[in-house]
C-alpha cells in the first residue's frame, strides 16, 4: 500500500511542468534588479516607500514611488504624453518652415502689413519655445498659420525634452471621456498628465462640443495652469467675446497672456481674398468694373439723356407722396468735371487705402464701378475686401441666428466689423431699415472710424439726404482729416453695344 502511495506521488511529481532555463533566468533576472536604485538610502532599491505616520495622516497606508524612480517617471510620462500628442505627424512644422512670405503659388505676395504680422508672430512664438515663461494666445482665421506655429512650439521643446501635450480640444475632451473605461488609466490619471504638462498646447480651440461637462473640464484645466502659470499655448478662430466667460477672463490678463492676432489669407486658398460668402466682387457683372474697363464718357460732351426721377410731394392728409417724372438732360463740362475728380480720388485710395470715401450720386453715374475697382485693385495687390450691399449685408447677419447656423453672430460681425478694406454699396434712407439694422450699421461704421480702417460708403442720397437720414454717421464723413466727400451728381450711364453686338439679328 505505502509503494502504491510512493509511486502515485513520483507520478504526480513528474507531471508539474518545471522552470525552463528561460524562465528561471527572468525569475533571477527580477530578484536581481530591483525596480529603484539598488544604493538609495531611501527604499533599499525596492523602489516604493510608505511613510511611517500615525492613523489619519493622509499618506497612512499609501505607498508611493520613491525619489529614486523620478527619472523614470519623468521618461514615461513624456512618452505618454507624446503619444497622446501625435506630433509625429506634425514634426515636419518648424519655425524654419514657415512662409513669412505666404503661398508662393498666389499670383502677388502678401501685403507688407501681413508680412510683419507674420514675422511678429513667428519672433513671439519662437521666444517664448525657448523661455517657456507664461501663456501665448494665437488668434486668426482659418489657414492663417496658428497651427503651424503652435506645432513649432511643440517641437521645438519636445527637442530639448521637454515633456508636451499638442492636442486639438476636441480630442482632449475625448481622451478624457475614454479614461473612463480605460484598462491602462484611470481619469484622474488622464486628468492629472493634461493639466501638469511641463508645456500644453491647446489647438483649436472653440472647436469641441461645448457641453456642460466639457467646459467644466477645460475651465478647471486652464484655471489650474492659470493658478501655477505653467507654460500655456492656445489657438483660435473665435474672437474672445465667444469664449466662456471664466476662461475669456483668464485669456485677458495682460501680465500672464500675450495675445497674438494674425491677420493674413488662407494658406490653403490664397486666391479667396474676400468673403465669398457676401462679398459682390465675386458677381459676374462687379467682376468687370476695374480702372482699366472705367470710361471718363468725355465723348458724350453735349449729347442729352433721358432720365427718370422720382420727386416726393405731400398728398392728401400730410403723407408722402412719390411720383416718378421723365427729365432730358445734357452732360457739361462741369459733370466730367466732377467724374474725373471722383475717378482720382479713388484710384488713390486704392493705391494708398485710408480714412474714409463716400461717394454720392444717382444710379448709373460710377460710384459702383469705381468702388468695385477699389477692390478688385486692392485684392490684385495681395490685400483683402470685402464689398456688400448694406441690405444683404444685414441678412448675412441675420442668418447667423437661424437654429442650423454654424457661424455665431459675433464672429461674422467681427469679421465684416474689422475686415481690412469693406465697401458698403447702396445706403439707404433711415426709414428704409429697422431700428435693429441702424443700429448694426452704426455699431460696425463706428468701431471701423474710430479704429482708422479703411472704408468705401456708395448711396444714391444727396448730402442733404444722407445727413437728414444718418445725422450722427455724417458728422463724420464731415471730418476731413478721416474722410473724403464726392458728389457724383450727373445723368446715368448709358452702356452702348458693340458693333458686333449690333450686327445679331433680333429675334
Amino acid at each position: 500500500m505505502k509503494e502504491k502511495i510512493e509511486r502515485t506521488l513520483n507520478r504526480l511529481q513528474s507531471d508539474i511542468p518545471k522552470p525552463s532555463s528561460m524562465n528561471t533566468s527572468i525569475e533571477r533576472k527580477a530578484r536581481v534588479e530591483p525596480l529603484g536604485d539598488p544604493n538609495c538610502s531611501i527604499c533599499g532599491g525596492v523602489g516604493y516607500v510608505r511613510y511611517d505616520v500615525p492613523l489619519g495622516h493622509e499618506k497612512f497606508g499609501k505607498v508611493e514611488l520613491c525619489a529614486c524612480r523620478a527619472v523614470d517617471r519623468a521618461q514615461v510620462a513624456r512618452a505618454r504624453l507624446y503619444a497622446m500628442s501625435n506630433l509625429e505627424r506634425l514634426k515636419h512644422l518648424t519655425f524654419e518652415n514657415f512662409r513669412t512670405e505666404g503661398n508662393p503659388k498666389v499670383r502677388h505676395a502678401i501685403t507688407q502689413i501681413e508680412r510683419d504680422n507674420l514675422e511678429f508672430a513667428k519672433s513671439v512664438c519662437q521666444e517664448f519655445s525657448e523661455h517657456l515663461v507664461g501663456w501665448i494666445l494665437l488668434e486668426g482665421s482659418y489657414g492663417c498659420g496658428k497651427t503651424h506655429l503652435a506645432a513649432a512650439i511643440a517641437n521645438a521643446v519636445v527637442a530639448r525634452g521637454v515633456p508636451t501635450l499638442f492636442i486639438t480640444v476636441p480630442d482632449l475632451l475625448d481622451s478624457l471621456r475614454f479614461a473612463y473605461n480605460s484598462p491602462e488609466t484611470t481619469f484622474e490619471a488622464r486628468f492629472d498628465d493634461i493639466r501638469n504638462a511641463n508645456l500644453l498646447v491647446m489647438d483649436d480651440f472653440g472647436t469641441q462640443n461645448a457641453t456642460g461637462w466639457a467646459q467644466e473640464k477645460l475651465f478647471q484645466i486652464i484655471n489650474y495652469r492659470y493658478i501655477n502659470k505653467l507654460p500655456t499655448v492656445v489657438t483660435t478662430n473665435l474672437v474672445l467675446d465667444e469664449i466662456e466667460s471664466r476662461i475669456r477672463s483668464r485669456l485677458q490678463d495682460e501680465e500672464l497672456v500675450r495675445h497674438v492676432r494674425i491677420m493674413t489669407l488662407d494658406y490653403r486658398h490664397p486666391e479667396e481674398t474676400s468673403n465669398p460668402g457676401l462679398s459682390m466682387l465675386s458677381l459676374k457683372d462687379i467682376k468687370e468694373m476695374t480702372f482699366l474697363t472705367w470710361q471718363d464718357r468725355q465723348n458724350e460732351l453735349g449729347h442729352e439723356i433721358v432720365t427718370v426721377k422720382t420727386v416726393e410731394r405731400k398728398g392728401s392728409g400730410g403723407m408722402a407722396v412719390r411720383d416718378k417724372e421723365i427729365e432730358r438732360e445734357k452732360v457739361t463740362q462741369a459733370h466730367l468735371e466732377r467724374l474725373k475728380r471722383a475717378h482720382d480720388a479713388a484710384a488713390d485710395f486704392a493705391e494708398h487705402p485710408r480714412g474714409w470715401l463716400v461717394l454720392l450720386g444717382p444710379s448709373f453715374c460710377g460710384k459702383t464701378h469705381l468702388a468695385a475697382a477699389i477692390g478688385h485693385y486692392r485684392m490684385g495687390m495681395g490685400g483683402q475686401a470685402i464689398m456688400a450691399d448694406v441690405s444683404v449685408l444685414l441678412d448675412y447677419l441675420k442668418q447667423t441666428f437661424r437654429p442650423n447656423s454654424d457661424i455665431s453672430f459675433d464672429r461674422r460681425f467681427y469679421e465684416i466689423r474689422t475686415a481690412p478694406l469693406l465697401i458698403l454699396d447702396g445706403f439707404k434712407e433711415s426709414n428704409m431699415n429697422s431700428a435693429w439694422a441702424e443700429d448694426k450699421l452704426y455699431q460696425i461704421l463706428n468701431y471701423r472710424y474710430y479704429d482708422n480702417l479703411p472704408t468705401v460708403i456708395t448711396s444714391q442720397m444727396d448730402p442733404e439726404s444722407f445727413a437728414r437720414n444718418h445725422p450722427s454717421l455724417w458728422n463724420k464723413i464731415l471730418d476731413p482729416t478721416k474722410c473724403q466727400v464726392f458728389s457724383i451728381d450727373m445723368p446715368p450711364f448709358r452702356k452702348q453695344r458693340s458693333k458686333k453686338e449690333r450686327a445679331k439679328p433680333s429675334n
